[in-house]
């Protein structure tokens, strides 16, 4: 385990670990405690009370948030005709065919979400193997397989975030940057938390929201109040 520096070790002792913070107070705590020499990601935590062994308690999806990441992320659409013209005037970074496919399987990564017509799919299928464990792979339930290539890059490019709950029920999801002000952390920290409460499955049992903790990179966590967080109707 690497020791950690004493701004770390300062930043710890910041942040009482037997107490559950407001979200205002889990951002200034959070933004406080960011010992990194760049602008950290602040990142959101949410453990679940699901069995995601259980196909119907599975959690992924996606939202756009209403003040983005703070990340401009790079689109590469696989379409073809008419659509590829739509993506390129939506702004996607790179629009292809076959030529995309075979560049990846050369291993060519430079691209942080695909998005891909249905159609495209048969050549995209082809790329399971090698986008699939990034997390890359298009997916209707992320709005990545569609027709609508314009809304889906503008989309990706305006802040989405795609979610999914890990082995352990555990959802990650960033809000924003230290940078950010507080009240737009704030706004898209709602909105991924009544995103998630909106998507409990009808199967899961007990207490759903079980802990959700806040980071930034390198930085300590902040325990968060959960059943202090409203979600509107």
């Amino acid at each position: 385990m690497a020791k950690k520096g004493k701004k770390q070790i300062e930043a710890l002792k910041k942040v009482d670990r037997t107490k559950l913070y407001d979200v205002s107070e889990a951002i200034a705590l959070a933004k406080e405690t960011s010992t990194v020499n760049f602008d950290a990601t602040v990142e959101v935590a949410f453990r679940l009370g699901i069995d995601v062994r259980k196909n119907d308690q599975q959690i992924r999806g996606a939202v756009v948030l209403p003040n983005g990441t703070g990340k401009t992320q790079k689109v590469l659409v696989f379409a073809k005709g008419e659509k590829a013209k739509e993506a390129e005037a939506a702004g996607a970074d790179y629009v292809g065919e076959a030529d995309y496919v075979g560049k990846i399987q050369q291993g060519w990564f430079d691209f942080d979400v695909v998005v891909a017509t249905p159609d495209m799919m048969g050549e995209v299928g082809k790329l399971g193997r090698v986008l699939g464990p990034k997390g890359l792979m298009p997916n209707p339930k992320t709005g990545t397989v569609t027709f609508d290539v314009t809304k889906a890059v503008q989309d990706i490019k305006a802040g989405k975030v795609e979610y999914r709950a890990d082995k352990a029920g555990i959802v990650h999801a960033p809000i924003g940057k230290v940078s950010f002000e507080d009240e737009k952390l704030a706004e898209n920290f709602q909105t991924i938390f009544e995103t998630l409460q909106k998507a409990k499955p009808a199967a899961a049992k007990g207490t759903y929201m079980k802990s959700v903790n806040m980071t930034t990179t390198m930085g300590p966590a902040v325990k968060i109040d959960a059943s202090n967080v409203t979600v509107k109707k």
